[in-house]
């Protein structure tokens, strides 16, 4: 557009405006208003709701899994659903803490923890390596391994080491190395 036909648009708009009266001076500044919210506030949550409504896809394919409904699912939508299991890797703290819940159910003492987080260049998971100190005895140390894994179903036992001063002590010394898979 050149610059004589800006000018000649701009008048035509100038005198337009001035045969408004204020009435249909207010409506057009609520139009003008009610199209800048929508390019600041909804325009982009379109992109937001690109990635739930991908979600809600994912999810569905879940549950028709689930369901044992056959779905025939190609190479990358499959890796995706594989992916999706596994939770954030900003999640960390809430599964940490679950695990303490269940050491505190069991009766089984956690002590001195070891954490290290562990990241793979061309993977999409990142493996959160725990040592967990606990002392109790055989059924309670037992059945905080099978609560853990079954409350936290992203983790993995990796080593247990046990220890006992002498036969008749009635509380274990154990190592437990578990892996936390989170998705990066």
């Amino acid at each position: 557009m050149d610059r004589s036909a800006l000018e000649r648009l701009l008048v035509q708009a100038r005198w337009q405006a001035s045969k408004l009266t204020t009435i249909g001076k207010i409506g057009a500044g609520l139009l003008m208003l009610a199209f800048v919210f929508f390019m600041a506030a909804i325009s982009p949550q379109n992109e937001e709701l690109e990635k739930l409504a991908k979600k809600a896809a994912s999810l569905q394919q879940q549950t028709r899994l689930k369901s044992g409904e056959s779905v025939r699912l190609d190479d990358n939508q499959a890796l995706q659903v594989f992916y999706d299991f596994f939770p954030n890797i900003d999640s960390s703290p809430y599964w940490i803490k679950e695990l303490d819940r269940v050491a505190k159910k069991r009766g089984v003492e956690l002590t001195g923890s070891e954490y290290r987080l562990i990241q793979d260049k061309e993977s999409k998971l990142v493996r959160y390596e725990m040592i967990l100190p606990v002392r109790g005895s055989y059924p309670q140390i037992r059945a905080f391994i099978a609560d853990a894994l079954e409350a936290v179903p992203a983790i993995a036992l990796v080593d247990v080491i046990i220890k006992r001063e002498d036969i008749k002590a009635g509380k274990l010394d154990v190592r437990l190395s578990m892996n936390l898979y989170l998705h990066n």
